[in-house]
């Protein structure tokens, strides 16, 4: 499925400020609910800090400029690039593959019914 962003992509402060209150906040729920995620905005930010002429970064490359994607592609690359990121580069990936999931499950509730 292609997931979509509409929004301008955030500042790396506003990254950064923003995966630290959205894990926070996951950490104090005992079963945060899926669609707790960063905003469209700060997804297109994530995914502009990982852009670069490799295959994976070319999957954020073309998310952060064109804002859609497919879902499938999105994740596998945030996870193949968590192997190689820092600490704080792991946790804005995290966040980038719970956005995913939270577009996937909002995409799954507002679905019409298949008969």
């Amino acid at each position: 499925m292609i997931v979509k962003a509409r929004a301008r992509p955030a500042s790396d402060l506003q990254v950064a400020a923003e995966v630290i209150r959205l894990l926070d906040r996951r950490a104090a729920l005992p079963h945060p609910p899926v669609t707790l995620t960063v905003s469209d905005s700060v997804a297109l930010g994530i995914a502009g800090l990982f852009r670069s002429p490799s295959l994976t970064g070319q999957v954020f490359d073309r998310f952060h400029t064109g804002g859609a994607v497919g879902s499938g592609e999105l994740i596998g690359a945030a996870r193949f690039e968590q192997g190689f990121a820092s600490a704080e580069g792991h946790a804005a990936l995290r966040c980038l593959i719970l956005w995913v999931q939270g577009r996937l499950a909002q995409e799954e509730r507002w679905a019409p019914s298949r008969w």
